[in-house]
């Protein structure tokens, strides 16, 4: 071949080539056009109303992608922008786009929705009361916000704000105010002049909660006849025995040798008349919030959290209603916990508690779920699954891999029998795990994952691991 045909030859070749190579290995450019989100004009949800649609679009045509920047009023759709609220209050909404190979990320920009809910508040029967007498009058808000108490008229009565807890003091009408949150409704007790004077009833409904102290409980009743008389005292005992304590008032507080789990208490109380029969027993049963951080290396600065709050009965040791919300730290932007843009998932189905010795402290790891059902992580033995869920187990892929991911979520936490709000040992912290298989927590087909090599032989599928847990009283 001649030589010029031979150059036109090699240079048509090397021309292919570079076309093949500027397709296939060169990848496609990054042009970095600039890009702004605009939203429509915010909803006005009506009264009570708790979903709406917020809407917003990219001037580059891109999807964009919603997150609650107040997570405690309300959740957000990433996808739709769908917000469900849970609270009254003003939900800001933030809406994000992270560009393509042409367009650079937007700039970030937030609307805000008010919500307002007022629901309807319905007193139970009224007790019926003569002088000196005591109960609890009980209210509840449809929607099931917490109800405060007012009494309107002192002179015939006293009503304790947080409890309801009446004392009748004179005769005549006795008016109570119960609210929450705008809404209220009111209940009139006529209080009667008493027939006599005799030793009081046996108090009865009598409750108690963890005290403010390690090692003390508050004792309450939530009714009495005082037999025409003022009581001027009251007495606590304990089951097993061993603890006792007076007060004049209520409520009573007592001490305990170093905890106050396994007791019961029992109340007498006393008028110028004599000495009441003893209650029945009552046990501690006591409501905690809690907040555990799972840290996350390859999503700082946010980190996984859970928020959730559980019940206590410290006496039968008995842990129920763990419930709360996890976050997914991929999701969020640049601001940390607690004012984060993170979307977070509800978890609100305590569907395990198992009892564990750590450290030497008796205590409970319970784990709540996103869903009724604790089918989260892949079951499959040769992906080392085993029941489904297992903190640990099934190579973090999603239960029932590689059929259709359910979407399951849980978060795992340490409670500590003799005293929930003392601060957890490293072994137990070890024990803490989560789960995310929901949207926002996955990685194609792994969900991220909070585990400790102490605890589970491994950590977390975005190297996750529990670092702290506070618990305190709700």
């Amino acid at each position: 071949m001649p030589l010029p045909t031979k150059i036109a030859s090699s240079l048509a070749l090397a021309a292919l080539m570079g076309a093949a190579l500027e397709g296939c290995d060169q990848g496609p450019r990054i042009e970095a056009r600039p890009q702004t989100i605009t939203f429509a004009p915010a909803p006005s949800p009506a009264l009570n109303q708790a979903s709406v649609t917020v809407t917003a679009s990219a001037s580059s045509g891109l999807p964009v992608r919603y997150t609650s920047a107040t997570s405690t009023i309300c959740s957000v759709d990433p996808g739709s922008g769908a917000v469900t609220a849970v609270v009254s209050g003003t939900c800001t909404v933030a809406a994000n786009q992270s560009g393509d190979s042409r367009y650079a990320a937007a700039p970030q920009v937030t609307q805000d929705v008010t919500f307002v809910f007022r629901g309807v508040v319905t007193f139970a029967p009224a007790p019926a009361l003569a002088v000196y007498d005591q109960a609890t009058v009980t209210a509840t808000e449809s929607s099931g916000l917490p109800v405060t108490y007012v009494g309107a008229t002192p002179v015939v009565c006293s009503v304790e704000g947080a409890t309801g807890f009446v004392v009748a003091l004179s005769p005549g009408d006795c008016t109570i105010v119960a609210s929450a949150e705008g809404a209220e409704a009111s209940q009139t007790i006529v209080v009667s002049a008493p027939s006599g004077v005799t030793a009081p009833d046996a108090p009865s409904s009598v409750v108690a909660t963890a005290g403010d102290s390690s090692g003390t409980g508050t004792v309450r009743i939530g009714a009495l006849r005082a037999g025409g008389s003022p009581i001027i005292g009251y007495t606590v005992s304990s089951s097993p025995p061993g603890v006792t304590a007076t007060s004049a008032t209520l409520p009573v507080t007592v001490t305990c040798p170093s905890s106050c789990a396994g007791y019961r208490f029992s109340v007498v109380a006393a008028n110028a008349a004599g000495t009441s029969l003893p209650s029945g027993w009552g046990d501690i049963v006591t409501r905690y919030q809690v907040v555990a951080t799972f840290h996350e290396p390859d999503t700082q600065p946010n980190d996984t959290i859970f928020v959730g709050t559980f019940t206590l009965d410290a006496s039968a040791g008995v842990v129920s209603g763990l419930q709360g919300r996890l976050s997914e730290s991929m999701t969020g932007g640049p601001t940390p916990y607690p004012n984060d843009t993170m979307t977070w998932v509800a978890l609100k189905h305590q569907l395990s508690s198992v009892a564990v010795t750590l450290d030497g402290a008796q205590g409970w790891l319970v784990t709540t779920f996103g869903q009724t059902t604790t089918n989260t992580l892949a079951q499959d033995p040769k992906f080392g699954g085993t029941d489904g869920w297992a903190p640990g187990a099934g190579m973090g892929l999603y239960y029932g891999y590689p059929g259709a991911n359910p979407g399951n979520s849980y978060a795992r936490i340490f409670v500590n029998w003799a005293d929930p709000t003392a601060p957890p040992t490293q072994a137990q912290l070890d024990e803490l795990a989560y789960a995310d298989c929901a949207r926002g927590g996955m990685m194609g087909a792994s969900c991220m994952t909070g585990t400790s090599v102490a605890g589970y032989g491994t950590v977390g599928t975005m190297g996750g691991y529990p670092v702290a847990q506070l618990t305190g009283k709700d």
